[in-house]
């Protein structure tokens, strides 16, 4: 619904001049702004935790989330904000980059937690959630695709540069929707903890993957995917 043409309300257009009307309004809807969004997977956590708050970053992980912190900061971009997912070890993951990048504002959201985004296609035996799980899990992922991947506000004058601290299927999701990619094919895709995702949204909408879980900038025996 970003489309500088879904924006005006034709009805309005004058008769006689409308097609020079519409050019000039147009102008007014258009994005003139890329985004650059950065998809962070959380560093490696402790398997064994019942609840969430037991999930904590391992020394391992916290290693990493360093290791990622530096990479981003080595780009040498003038980064807008930091949005996260409200789980812990997303959250953690969040502090420790964030140390990196003084002065980007941090944002906690639910929208970001790790789930169940759509029923796989082929179908995997190892992992078999609940139907019920994908309604829930599936509608808040697909919202946080639709309020976060978008073409920029018109008003938005310069191209901007965000990180989003999120969970490996949310970023799959993501990553198949942006792309128009059918989205059952999701748990194709594989991602490293603290890998980093950057997809550019052009002011026409189109979306472009520069990189896929990336890691390269890791020492091999710090990699890990669990």
């Amino acid at each position: 619904r970003r489309e500088p043409l879904a924006l005006i309300n034709l009805k309005k257009k004058h008769e006689e001049t409308g097609e020079e009307e519409l050019a000039s309004r147009l102008d007014h809807y258009k994005a003139k702004a890329t985004r650059h969004i950065f998809l962070i997977r959380h560093s490696q956590y402790n398997l064994d935790g019942r609840a969430d708050k037991d999930r904590t970053l391992t020394p391992l992980g916290r290693e990493q989330a360093e290791l990622t912190g530096r990479r981003l900061a080595s780009l040498g971009l003038k980064f807008d904000q930091i949005i996260h997912s409200s789980m812990t070890r997303a959250t953690e993951t969040t502090e420790i980059i964030s140390k990196h990048l003084p002065g980007v504002k941090k944002i906690s959201t639910d929208l970001l937690r790790e789930g169940a985004p759509i029923e796989p296609d082929p179908p995997v035996s190892h992992w078999k959630p609940e139907a019920v799980q994908y309604y829930e899990d599936g509608a808040r992922i697909e919202a946080a695709f639709r309020n976060f991947i978008h073409r920029a506000d018109a008003k938005q004058e310069e191209d901007s540069y965000e990180i989003f601290v999120c969970h490996a299927n949310v970023i799959r999701y993501i990553v198949c929707r942006a792309l128009q990619f059918p989205p059952e094919g999701w748990l194709r895709l594989s991602l490293n903890n603290g890998s980093i995702t950057h997809l550019v949204i052009r002011p026409n909408g189109r979306v472009a993957l520069r990189t896929l879980g990336d890691t390269g900038f890791m020492p091999p025996d710090k990699i890990t995917r669990t």
